[in-house]
């Protein structure tokens, strides 16, 4: 399969703002560009229907209800998701499931600024806005390395989870203000557009014929062959299965009940978006590490790099002040910033270009399929165990389980290995007429 290299450009003029280095091209630039536009809406959003949850009269339980139809849809289409991502342009199917994403949050943005919205409108809504999501995450796994030369993927990989990470500080802090100040159906409407405008950044990648599947036997053999690439790796199902469970922990800890610590310990909704933005400047600090670092044993550290996510629902069980919690979340981000890097940079490393999608589908599909139930389960367990033991044992799991990962064999031994894919460059495209 090609990969869209961009040809080498004439030195760029200078101006106010540093140019970008050489090997970031235009493509890669409006892929950074509408991550970064989407980060920043959803960071907020995240807390927007958290609360518009509550400002209903709803408790935990109606919060997790709202939360889990949008992982529980990804479960559903993910894996068809990642065969249509490697059959279709992978640039097509991120623009229509941004358009879908749109239309989604704008509807619940409507429904929260002229009037009460039911339980089932909003659990509707999240679940048709992750459907899209299941679609597009396949889809945009395989874009950066698409973007770049292969030297060059771990300084592409920091810089492009820095625009994401960098961008949810100010969308956290931002988003919980403007819920505190406005209320959560702006900060919805604010996503919408988001999604809006990054679907029109993504339609002029030039990526389309490059990243055209060639014709298989059909979506089921697409689906068996990802399948095998995927079980014939132990680290990858082992960390796919620990993950399985700590993403659904931590989701739970931050949609559920951290919204509901914030509002009876630290003051709202506005403390609380504080925080999470603290998380973001953590990933940035550790995207800004990973870009100097190169450790040979990339999946060892990253692993090791899990342990500290189970700080945060160890701090919120003791219904900390904000200045306790806020360096908390810090650490959080860096850690698990490290180990982002490192997996992707398995990923591109040990799994061939032209299945990476349908991969990478089986890669979400394990790590959200808990999800669901874990945020639907989260205020009955509360109610059941009390709140602050649900915390205790949701940070005992990110422990045990990182723990056992460890024992695997390829997680503390595979290498990072250089020019790990021979790049085929693409024909230069010509830059559009303005």
């Amino acid at each position: 399969m090609k990969r869209d290299i961009q040809a080498p450009r004439p030195p760029a003029r200078r101006g106010l703002l540093p140019s970008p280095p050489s090997w970031a091209g235009r493509t890669f630039q409006l892929l950074v560009t509408a991550s970064f536009i989407t980060s920043i809406g959803n960071s907020g959003a995240v807390i927007a229907a958290a609360y518009a949850v509550i400002d209903q009269g709803g408790d935990a339980t109606d919060v997790g209800l709202v939360a889990a139809p949008r992982t529980l849809a990804m479960v559903v289409f993910l894996l068809i998701g990642g065969a249509v991502a490697d059959r279709v342009a992978r640039q097509r199917v991120m623009v229509v499931a941004n358009s879908a994403n749109a239309a989604s949050q704008g509807i619940f943005a409507l429904l929260v600024l002229t009037g009460h919205p039911a339980l089932w409108q909003m659990a509707l809504l999240t679940a048709a806005g992750g459907t899209a999501q299941a679609f597009f995450s396949p889809a945009s796994e395989g874009m950066v390395l698409s973007t770049v030369e292969t030297a060059h993927a771990g300084k592409a990989f920091s810089v492009f989870r820095l625009s994401m990470n960098g961008a949810s500080i100010g969308g956290a802090a931002l988003g919980g203000a403007l819920v505190a100040g406005v209320g959560p159906g702006w900060v919805l409407a604010a996503d919408a557009a988001g999604f809006a405008v990054a679907a029109g950044l993504r339609a002029r990648l030039d990526v389309v014929a490059a990243e055209r599947a060639e014709p298989s036997g059909g979506i089921l053999r697409d689906l068996r062959e990802g399948w095998r690439e995927f079980a014939s790796r132990s680290w990858l199902w082992g960390i796919v299965a620990q993950f399985a469970v700590v993403n659904s922990v931590v989701s739970g800890c931050e949609a559920v009940y951290g919204p509901l610590v914030a509002r009876e310990h630290l003051g709202g909704a506005g403390p609380w978006g504080l925080a999470l933005a603290a998380t973001g400047i953590g990933t940035v600090a550790g995207g800004l590490l990973m870009m100097r670092w190169r450790p040979r044993r990339m999946l060892l550290v990253g692993t090791l790099g899990v342990f500290p996510l189970a700080l945060p629902p160890a701090a919120l069980a003791f219904a900390p002040r904000l200045w306790v919690l806020v360096p908390v979340m810090f650490a959080a981000g860096v850690a698990i910033e490290v180990f982002a890097v490192g997996w992707m940079l398995a990923l591109h490393q040990e799994i061939p270009a032209e299945k990476m999608s349908r991969v990478a589908a089986y890669d979400w599909f394990g790590s959200v399929a808990m999800t669901p139930l874990a945020l639907a389960a989260a205020g009955p367990a509360a109610a059941v165990f009390g709140r602050t033991q649900a915390l205790w044992g949701s940070a005992a799991l990110v422990v045990l389980l990182t723990g056992a990962v460890l024992v695997l064999p390829e997680v503390r031994r595979l290498e990072r290995r250089p020019a790990a894919r021979p790049v085929v460059p693409a024909p230069p495209v010509a830059e559009p007429a303005a």
